[in-house]
């Protein structure tokens, strides 16, 4: 076993002992807390159920209605000109709504064009450099009471950009 993994397997551990030890000698009430915190959480994750059900409604909606293929029909000649997979870009755009449509669309690229392909390496890279941005907002934000979120969309959404064009830009200079 290597120090690293020896690290890895025990800072979890050793992170949640160092918060029990100081809070005893705090004299904090440590059980009580832990509880009310997984009270809280219960709350926030029964707060969270309607916010997550319209968001999944949504994208099927999208996806069944013919929008997505629509889409990725007139944006085909451009990715075709600058050399990246069209069939990327249904994965680019499902990856700032939904993360789990997201993985699937990434293992079905996978199991399609295989794993050591320039779009499977594409798909792997773009699925780890971006987030779940609409999903953060309307789920998180929502479940908060935040109304305000404007900077918030307009900033993650810069965020997804950036890292949709820095997976491409990364991917061509090594894989292609």
């Amino acid at each position: 076993m290597t120090i690293i993994s020896a690290i890895s397997l025990w800072l979890i551990p050793i992170i949640i002992g160092f918060v029990l030890v100081y809070g005893t000698i705090k004299k904090v009430p440590t059980y009580e807390s832990f509880v009310e915190g997984g009270k809280e959480g219960i709350t926030i994750a029964f707060s969270i159920i309607p916010y997550l059900v319209g968001m999944l409604v949504a994208i099927s909606i999208f996806r069944a209605s013919g929008a997505m293929e629509f889409f990725t029909g007139l944006i085909k000649p451009f990715f075709d000109m600058i050399g990246v997979p069209v069939d990327i870009v249904p994965l680019a755009l499902i990856r700032p709504i939904s993360g789990t449509a997201a993985l699937g669309m990434t293992s079905d690229i996978i199991s399609t064009y295989g794993p050591d392909s320039f779009i499977g390496r594409l798909a792997s890279t773009l699925q780890g450099s971006t987030d779940t941005t609409f999903y953060v907002l309307t789920v998180y934000f929502g479940a908060v009471g935040i109304k305000k979120m404007g900077d918030a969309l307009k900033i993650g959404l810069l965020a997804d950009v950036v890292g949709i064009v820095a997976a491409i830009v990364v991917c061509t200079l090594v894989f292609a």
